[in-house]
């Protein structure tokens, strides 16, 4: 009876001290533990002079009380040290009070050094906080808002296309304004925060590649049972890569937190384009 009490103690004090390391590691090393994801993409109307382009994303930075001045400036540093032509964020910059957060927010984007522009779209906790203000901080940064727009990045007489629409949960989209808005030439990169409005873009068939956040990929995962939740908008492409119809669709694990603010098997994450021509 001793030996089992001993055994039973054992393994008790085993399982605790395997939780602390779990939940250490979770809170403490995973969140700062970012990977810079690599990806070579064909975009088929894509030009030759665009051959190389180079679009670095990151999304859901949700500055606050998780994401303060030091962990926001080595995202930038990351994304700076990929020498981007083009930066582009998909939403979520806060989680709530983008007021007290906006020399932090401000401070960071502008720090960001691509070749051409940096480019977003709000998301949810955006809208949820004060959007009015949000945009007003991305103003200020000088990041270009998308907002049921586009924009063209020329080089010589051929043309880029970056363009977005507003957060499908809780703001304005519209998606016939973006597309009245491109040209009929020339590959199109399209920005939305929820990842699942590729079921809708894709059927357009203008765009090459969409590129999203939101779901944090689940924030928390486990082996075999994957992440414990996954938001609305945020079921069907909830991480990496997709393709949808014609058209390619990417969803970033975010560089932020919300809920407990802890990640496991589930790394922030820099994703980095390279966009290729099709071959002559």
């Amino acid at each position: 009876m001793k030996r089992f009490f001993r055994r039973l103690v054992s393994g008790i004090l085993i399982a605790l001290a395997l939780c602390i390391a779990i939940a250490s590691y979770s809170f403490h090393i995973e969140p700062a533990w970012i990977e810079v994801v690599q990806h070579s993409e064909t975009l088929p109307r894509l030009s030759p002079a665009f051959q190389g382009f180079k679009i670095v994303h990151i999304s859901d930075p949700h500055v606050g009380r998780l994401m303060g001045q030091e962990r926001l400036n080595q995202i930038i540093d990351l994304v700076n040290g990929q020498d981007p032509d083009l930066v582009v964020i998909t939403g979520d910059f806060v989680t709530h009070h983008p007021d007290r957060y906006a020399d932090i927010l401000i401070g960071g984007l502008r720090r960001l050094t691509p070749t051409q522009k940096t480019a977003g779209v709000l998301g949810n906790h955006d809208y949820w906080s004060d959007p009015v203000e949000v945009r007003r901080i991305l103003k200020e940064s000088g990041v270009l808002d998308l907002n049921n727009s586009a924009y063209t990045i020329q080089r010589g007489s051929e043309q880029l296309h970056i363009a977005g629409v507003d957060d499908i949960w809780s703001g304005e989209p519209d998606l016939d304004a973006v597309l009245e808005q491109l040209p009929g030439e020339g590959a199109a990169v399209l920005l939305v925060h929820e990842p699942d409005f590729a079921d809708t873009s894709s059927l357009t068939g203008r765009f090459d590649l969409e590129l999203s956040g939101h779901s944090h990929a689940g924030q928390i995962r486990f082996p075999v049972v994957g992440a414990l939740f996954l938001p609305p908008y945020g079921k069907i492409y909830p991480e990496g890569r997709y393709e949808v119809g014609d058209m390619i669709h990417y969803t970033n694990r975010g560089v932020g937190m919300v809920q407990l603010g802890a990640r496991l098997l589930c790394r922030p994450e820099i994703t980095v384009f390279t966009l290729q021509a099709p071959a002559a």
